[in-house]
């Protein structure tokens, strides 16, 4: 099945019983995330249950193919239904998925996470024409969905944007939905709740100083400084953005996005595209002063590399979020061995 836009947040509140696996891809990461998040949560209360979920990766599946079946078809120690995801899926794994759609076993749930696919995907195609499966797109939120996310995550707190606030607010946020919420809490923690019955006002100077104008930009720094191995310039920017209190969460949310986004360059790059071509396939579009170092990066990863830089963020955000360790400790040793793989490309 193929789920229309305009229904994609209905089905992921209230998945169809039919659909025993969904398929969640595009170039807006924070998005996809959620989305399988919110469908996670349908079927357990408790995101780190061990017991009711299973986490395999792209790579885990080409290992093993059989692992996937095996996962759904395992029954709970406690009992209820299960969930399995799958991250950093890729056309590679289309046959696995082809195979468990033709007989699936087991009642488990199956969440399968993907970067941006082309209509020629073979994992897109399957799961758009599989009675038993969904698949979902999302592409970075247009400016109606993001004054709505916007208005309704500061109602929740009993605030509510100036016009001259909000306007700010729609020219720095949108380009990923899990930046975007990360900078919304920001904002809320800055300004403080509204009185019971009441509606405090969100000002202009109030989302200046918790949104700053480089709240991409610090980002971008710290991607673009480990993917061309630049350990100084990388020790910097990671300073810089816990300066500026970026989640440790978001930098790995917006690396993730960025090796997506390198990935399917490279595709387009084998296809017989060339780098300019390549570059502008980039959503959102670059920012001209990127460009130089972004190309360099084309050079120096390939699709392969590129694979193995991505299990490492994916890791890193798993480790993030129920390790218990210091975010800012995992998501810095993850940067800086990136990096490095980017300094030993060059000799």
């Amino acid at each position: 099945m193929k789920i229309a836009p305009r229904d994609a947040d209905r089905f992921v509140k209230s998945p169809d019983p039919k659909a025993l696996a969904v398929l969640v891809y595009g170039p807006d990461a924070g998005l996809v995330r959620e989305r399988i998040e919110i469908m996670l949560r349908t079927v357990v209360d408790d995101p780190t249950d061990p017991f009711r979920i299973s986490e395999l990766s792209d790579g885990d599946l080409k290992q093993d193919p059989a692992r996937l079946a095996d996962e759904a078809a395992s029954i709970a120690m406690l009992g209820g239904r299960r969930v399995v995801r799958i991250r950093g899926a890729a056309d590679g794994t289309a046959k696995t998925f082809e195979s468990f759609l033709s007989d699936p076993a087991g009642d488990a749930l199956v969440l399968v996470e993907a970067g941006e696919l082309g209509p020629r995907s073979t994992l897109r195609a399957l799961f758009e024409g599989a009675k038993n499966a969904a698949a979902i797109a999302c592409y970075a939120d247009g400016r109606e969905q993001i004054e709505s996310l916007i208005r309704s995550r500061l109602a929740a707190e009993g605030l509510a944007p100036e016009p001259a606030a909000l306007d700010y607010l729609l020219h720095h946020l949108g380009s990923d939905r899990g930046v975007t919420q990360n900078e919304l809490e920001k904002l809320i923690l800055y300004a403080g709740p509204g009185k019971a019955g009441e509606k405090r006002t969100v000002t202009l100077d109030d989302a200046r100083a918790s949104v700053g104008d480089n709240a991409g930009s610090s980002l971008d720094e710290v991607i673009d400084a480990a993917m061309s191995g630049d350990l100084d310039g990388l020790d910097t920017a990671l300073a810089r953005a816990r300066a500026a209190d970026t989640n440790a969460i978001a930098i790995l949310n917006a690396l993730s996005r960025h090796l997506m986004q390198l990935h399917l360059a490279a595709a387009r790059m084998e296809s017989g595209s060339d780098a300019e071509g390549a570059l502008r396939s980039f959503r959102p579009p670059l920012h001209f002063s990127r460009k130089p170092s972004v190309q360099g990066q084309m050079r120096l990863w390939n699709r392969r590399r590129l694979d193995r830089a991505l299990a490492l963020a994916l890791e890193a955000e798993g480790q993030c979020k129920s390790t218990g360790q210091p975010d800012v400790s995992i998501c810095g040793q993850t940067l800086f061995r990136i990096a490095q793989g980017a300094r030993s490309a060059r000799r």
